[in-house]
């Protein structure tokens, strides 16, 4: 069956090719996440200016969202990329063999600290750790006898005393979000597993664990923000006792107003992303449709764009926006896989 529409679909694109396709869909069309939007935006416009071709469309819908519409199928209606701030899950690689997309590449492109900000009016020197983000914005905490309460706390100083006696207010990105994948993962469940009882739960209840561990309060500490992270730059301009969650690139971004609020007494900045000290740190990915690579007008030249020196690499134009580059041997595996159309899983 999906051996069906892989094959109808792709004389489907050769058919609309032979017929003045580039007429109907010019344009490069890329999905994805929030954090790798600014980074694919960033070599679209290189590849315009360079090659003189329309600039390829770049659509924020969040690494989730990114993928759904990715994996939605082969044709002219379906994105050609998608960005990532997490690795693809098993259950996308299956929505995109239902739907006849069978051969993709996985790109690296490096790497990304996800921050936690508040703007510069904000005079405190914030230090927090995984135990205390997680005990401002879980969902439930253990009440020490087996069981869970709803988060009691408002203000940081309930958590600790050293903390600002200011309300509790983040700002951050929705379920759909990659950013919030690795929020969870790399925060949360941190700062959940040292609590008391939570390690008996995880040998007993895995499930549970993962539950309590996972979510986010609903009674207003929590903010889901969507997928511009621009917005939230601005929300904290206009509240500077709140904080806000998002790609260390937004935060480089916009250091003239932000400043980061260091993680277990390590801020974050390119040295400890790049040496992992920094505990939140993540990998930044994009993902190619191969079938399009012959039939979407300046596939070839934008993916030679991505994955060039210029680009990629420590001095590139990528490093200056936020991104940290991958070691050289590393980088020169994921150039030639981009470029031979290396097919994700071979």
């Amino acid at each position: 069956m999906n051996k069906f529409i892989l094959t109808a679909s792709a004389a489907t694109l050769a058919l609309a090719a032979s017929a003045g396709y580039a007429a109907a869909r010019d344009q490069i069309k890329i999905v994805g996440s929030s954090t790798v939007f600014p980074y694919s935006q960033a070599v679209a416009e290189e590849f315009a200016n360079k090659t003189g071709k329309p600039a390829p469309v770049v659509e924020s819908l969040g690494t989730g969202g990114g993928f759904k519409a990715f994996c939605g199928g082969v044709g002219p209606d379906h994105a050609d990329i998608t960005g990532a701030s997490r690795a693809i899950k098993e259950s996308e690689v299956k929505l995109c063999a239902d739907n006849g997309v069978t051969d993709i590449t996985e790109a690296l492109i490096g790497y990304d600290g996800l921050s936690i900000a508040v703007s510069r009016a904000n005079t405190t020197d914030w230090d927090l750790t995984e135990e205390q983000i997680f005990k401002a914005l879980a969902a439930e905490l253990p009440d020490g006898k087996g069981g869970f309460v709803a988060n009691p706390n408002k203000k940081w100083s309930d958590i600790d005393a050293s903390l600002p006696a200011t309300a509790i207010v983040a700002f951050g990105p929705p379920p759909t979000s990659g950013t919030r994948d690795a929020f969870v993962e790399l925060v949360m469940h941190d700062g959940c597993k040292d609590l008391p009882g939570m390690a008996d739960l995880k040998k007993a209840d895995e499930d549970k664990w993962t539950e309590v561990c996972s979510r986010m309060r609903q009674d207003g500490p929590f903010v889901e923000a969507g997928e511009n992270d621009n917005l939230i730059v601005q929300r904290l301009e206009s509240d500077p006792n709140s904080v806000g969650i998002f790609g260390y690139s937004f935060l480089y971004e916009n250091s003239d107003k932000l400043k980061g609020i260091k993680v277990n007494d390590v801020e974050p900045n390119f040295d400890t992303i790049a040496d992992g000290s920094y505990p939140v740190a993540r990998p930044l990915f994009f993902y190619v449709k191969n079938a399009h690579r012959d039939v979407i007008p300046g596939m070839k030249e934008f993916l030679e764009e991505y994955v060039s020196e210029a680009a990629l690499g420590p001095d590139g134009y990528l490093a200056e926006r936020g991104l940290t580059p991958l070691a050289d041997d590393k980088r020169a595996e994921v150039q030639k896989a981009v470029l031979e159309g290396k097919k994700f899983g071979s």
